[in-house]
């Protein structure tokens, strides 16, 4: 009984916070962006990680704390179908764009000289047609879930036991040859791409702190660029994503090898695959002044509407 109140608790406050914060990172960015006559591409990336994040939370936090809070079948087979399938393409897309994230921002803080400089994207709608074609792949990727997500609502001799609100069938071994490698190839891919990208940054930013030593030595006025500033909280963001993914990935492989139902890791591991999408907008809140003081309103919003909750 205490276990089921504590998931109720936790979905509920990973689902609500994580929400706000990825809809404060978005309003902000997307301000900046129509404010200024400068369209930064770094901040297109960070409007769709923060919208990758929502739509996470929208498909799997959500359906989530609404079975958790008891409520059984409240999505027929088509509902299933869509929930289930865009939460596959939106993990898809979030591998995808925090590795475009690093990559790009990576090549931003790049010596002039150096060669990197020259893949710099001149403008934010160069990015566009990478954006699409992330859609366009984990779209492809998870085209199988349509054919093997039901709802818990049907009566099938197919299904078996289960608390969730819905069901995956049983696929044939052919289709679960061609998209498991597809979506490790796409994993080691663009996973390959954002650790290459973060080693070369805190080489970089290796580089700016022994310069800064010197110059500190020399007695000297300097202040960070904005620019290794954004670098050092994309590393701190490509950490969060990495210590989520590969817990996931642990927590998984332990659940499939063990022989017997553990209820508690099995609740852990759907905290855990929530956990970038919910804890990532703050780590971009905790760097940026601005969004620290939009985060601080809506938690005053939400703050008076709980209150006002509570009085009736």
């Amino acid at each position: 009984m205490v276990l089921k109140y504590i998931n109720k608790i936790i979905f509920l406050f990973m689902t609500v916070v994580g929400s706000l914060g990825n809809m404060s990172v978005s309003a902000n960015y997307m301000f900046s962006w129509w404010g200024s006559p400068e369209k930064k591409p770094i901040h297109v990336i960070l409007i769709h990680l923060a919208f990758t994040n929502i739509l996470i939370l929208l498909t799997k936090g959500l359906p989530k704390t609404v079975a958790a809070f008891g409520l059984r079948n409240f999505l027929d087979d088509i509902g299933c179908k869509i929930i289930v399938y865009l939460e596959r393409v939106a993990r898809g897309l979030s591998i995808c764009t925090s590795s475009l994230l690093t990559v790009v921002q990576a090549i931003i803080i790049s010596p002039r000289a150096s060669g990197w400089r020259k893949l710099k994207p001149k403008s934010a709608w160069h990015i566009l047609p990478f954006l699409l074609f992330f859609w366009i792949l984990n779209g492809l990727i998870s085209m199988n879930l349509i054919h093997s997500i039901t709802s818990t609502g049907l009566n099938m001799s197919q299904l078996s036991n289960s608390k969730n609100y819905c069901y995956f069938m049983q696929e044939s071994q052919e289709i679960k040859w061609i998209v498991l490698p597809l979506m490790v190839l796409r994993d080691a891919v663009f996973q390959g791409a954002m650790g290459g990208a973060s080693g070369y940054m805190v080489f970089l930013l290796h580089k700016h702190h022994q310069h800064v030593l010197y110059i500190q030595n020399s007695k000297l006025l300097y202040r960070t660029p904005p620019e290794l500033r954004a670098a050092q909280s994309v590393l701190l963001l490509m950490l969060c994503f990495v210590f989520f993914y590969w817990t996931d990935c642990a927590f998984s492989i332990i659940l499939s090898l063990s022989s017997r139902d553990n209820t508690l890791m099995a609740n852990t591991l759907e905290f855990v695959t929530l956990g970038y999408a919910t804890f990532s907008p703050l780590v971009l809140i905790h760097r940026d002044r601005i969004l620290v003081e939009c985060w601080y309103v809506q938690m005053e919003k939400l703050r008076k509407c709980l209150s006002h909750l509570y009085v009736q």
